[in-house]
Order: structure tokens, then C-alpha cells, then sequence
């Protein structure tokens, strides 16, 4: 038997930490590895005690969900940041995706979304339903900077990775994306692969946001 997935919990509110903490102890494969009620107190935590996953409550005091995601993503420690949130259009969720989350999820979410969503993002996928996706970039593609042509990043892709890109940037799934673009489903994953590789992205997350970023689709 593999050994359960680690999750910690990050959120100023304790009812909201003893919550989640006894759904994902009701699961075999999930355990609760450690809390914190801010997110300096969470790097510090996670510094020394592992985990897989950390859901993560976008703000709080002395240091908010945002930039405590960036310090964990950027330390290397190989921790994924699934952001819970009040609101869908939080321009903080925008923020926390730039700084490397794994994904978001509302937190009055299902039980059953959100342990899919934890077992989602710590299998190293990420968690944004193509409805959300096409939300959260109504909301926040007015702020990015106009690009005045395409951006050089994009020329390591064929020409073919770039209409994978696009598609992924619409919100498409994987079966979608096949059925569009006439191929295997298993030819899109590889596809997905390679796009992850040149374009040193963590998960869909960054393709969609970089796709935007660089001008390659607009609104």
C-alpha cells in the first residue's frame, strides 16, 4: 500500500482548520501533517516537516497566502499550493497563480471536490475546472500588459504545440483538445508534456496564464 498523501493547513480560522482536518482524516489515503494560522508560521512549518500538499487560505496576517505561496514554490521543496478562497474572482487567486499555485477552489466546495482536488494536484495536475478557468481569465486579463507582438518565449513550439497552447488557454480539456485538433487523446498529453518542459511551466495553470501573457490569445 503507498503511503498517504501529506496535507498541510494554512488558515487564520481554527473552526475552518479542525473542518478540513477531520474530512481528510476521514480518507485512508490522505493525513494531516501540520496547521498554521498564518503564512509565515506555514514556511516555517513545512521548512522541516513535509508535506505534499498545503491548502492555503489567501489571506491572512503577518504573511498572506500569496507571497507565503511564493516562498514555498520557490524554495524547491517540491510542495504543492492548492489556494482555497472566499470568492472566485479574488484578484488574489490571480496572484497566488502567478506565484505558482497548483490550482484554486471556492471553500464552500463539496467534501468531494475538494479531496479530488487535493488528490488531483498532489498526483501533480492542476485543479481549474474550464468554467473557472474562463472566469478567472474575464477577470484578470484586462490587467496584463498588451504585448506588441509574440512574445520570444513561444519560439521553441511547433507549430502544432502552439495550437495545443491555445486550446488549453480556452479552458478545453484534454478529450476536447483531441476532438479540435483531430488526434489521440494520449498524442495530446505528450503534446502537454512537451509544453510544460519548454515553456518551464508547473501545470495548466502556467500554460493558460503564460498564453495570455504572451499575446499568443486574447479575449
Amino acid at each position: 500500500m503507498s503511503s498517504p498523501i501529506r496535507v498541510f493547513l494554512a488558515d487564520d480560522q481554527s473552526l475552518v482548520r479542525s473542518g478540513f482536518r477531520m474530512l481528510i482524516e476521514s480518507e485512508d489515503d490522505l493525513v494531516v501533517v501540520g496547521e498554521a494560522s498564518d503564512g509565515a508560521a506555514a514556511v516555517r512549518a513545512l521548512a522541516t516537516q513535509p508535506a505534499d500538499v498545503v491548502l492555503m487560505d489567501i489571506r491572512m496576517p503577518v504573511m498572506d497566502g500569496v507571497e507565503a505561496t511564493r516562498t514555498i514554490v520557490q524554495s524547491g521543496i517540491g510542495t504543492r499550493v492548492l489556494v482555497l478562497t472566499t470568492f472566485d474572482l479574488d484578484e488574489y487567486v490571480f496572484a497566488a497563480l502567478k506565484a505558482g499555485a497548483s490550482g484554486f477552489l471556492l471553500k464552500d466546495a463539496r467534501p468531494a471536490d475538494l479531496l479530488s482536488a487535493i488528490r488531483t494536484v498532489a498526483a501533480g495536475e492542476a485543479v481549474m475546472a474550464p468554467s473557472a478557468t474562463r472566469r478567472l481569465l474575464d477577470h484578470v486579463v484586462p490587467t496584463l500588459p498588451a504585448s506588441p507582438g509574440m512574445d520570444q518565449r513561444l519560439d521553441v513550439l511547433t507549430e502544432r504545440e502552439r495550437e495545443v497552447l491555445v486550446e488549453i488557454a480556452a479552458g478545453a480539456t484534454n478529450s476536447e483538445i483531441a476532438t479540435t485538433l483531430y488526434m489521440a487523446e494520449g498524442t495530446v498529453k505528450t503534446h502537454i508534456g512537451r509544453l510544460l518542459a519548454k515553456l518551464q511551466c508547473r501545470d495548466r495553470v502556467g500554460l493558460v496564464l503564460l498564453a495570455y501573457e504572451t499575446g499568443l490569445v486574447r479575449r
